[in-house]
């Protein structure tokens, strides 16, 4: 297995956003943390992880801010121009990926916004979606775990039968189901947009049994899995870090105050 890391670098707050008192305009990811750009921290993350062979950053150039061509990483990295839209940065890299005279296996998803992750959370979530041979592994953290890392953090939780959750921001994705000629993956973006479009995709009972809160993680990767063609797995993760994204004022204090104690 080969696995290169996707960074996905292109939000830019604009105004109106909680954080654009922060960032002014610029790219999400060059807010600093320690000195840092948030990215390099997790660039350093990615860096020190054994499962990880090269870096693609997307939606960030040395072109689009001079801040970029100080970021610093041991392993090989690229980086590809913002192509509009989480999704379709996602699939720039995968075609990216298609090109490399020897092509990743997977691709490790993850965000510039999680400036806490550490390489020991890379290899876990790595080493533990391969001990499956699915296309898509998404990662749940409790939030009970999140709440005895990071006391009244808010995040955006959902109820499941299994308990209650936030999405973790590390997704491992095969390149097979990445490729442009999936079905399921042509169907996902063209219901990227449009609510209904997305409840017809999954199905209506998904979310009624979501909204009853009855709706169980192997019910839901059984029955939504043989709907979108994608074989998908959800890990549940104990590393409170994978959730800790910034997207407040009060994430940043968090994050401040995390990053001065493990200093």
């Amino acid at each position: 297995m080969i696995v290169d890391a996707l960074l996905a670098a292109g939000s830019v707050p604009r105004p109106g956003d909680p954080l654009y008192p922060y960032t002014q305009g610029r790219p999400k990811a060059l807010l600093e943390f320690a000195g840092r750009p948030m990215i390099q921290h997790v660039l350093d993350a990615l860096n020190g992880a054994t499962t990880i062979r090269s870096i693609v950053a997307v939606g960030l150039t040395p072109e689009t801010d001079r801040a970029v061509a100080t970021l610093s990483s041991a392993r090989p990295l690229s980086f590809l121009p913002n192509h509009g839209s989480l999704v379709d940065n996602l699939a720039a890299a995968a075609a990216w990926a298609r090109e490399l005279p020897d092509p990743p296996t997977h691709l490790l998803a993850t965000s510039s916004d999680i400036p806490l992750l550490t390489a020991p959370i890379v290899d876990w979530n790595v080493n533990t979606s391969l001990e499956t041979d699915h296309d898509a592994y998404y990662n749940l953290v409790p939030k009970a775990v999140m709440e005895a890392r990071f006391p009244g953090v808010r995040r955006t939780y959902f109820k499941l039968r299994d308990g209650v959750f936030c999405g973790g921001d590390l997704n491992l994705l095969s390149l097979r189901v990445l490729n442009s000629y999936n079905p399921a993956w042509r169907r996902i973006i063209d219901a990227r947009k449009n609510a209904f479009a997305q409840a017809r995709l999954v199905g209506f009972d998904v979310l009624w049994r979501a909204v009853l809160g009855v709706l169980s993680l192997e019910w839901a990767q059984e029955n939504i899995g043989k709907r979108l063609g994608v074989r998908g797995r959800a890990l549940i993760c104990p590393h409170a870090e994978a959730g800790m994204d910034v997207d407040r004022p009060d994430h940043v204090a968090v994050v401040t105050r995390a990053l001065a104690a493990r200093a």
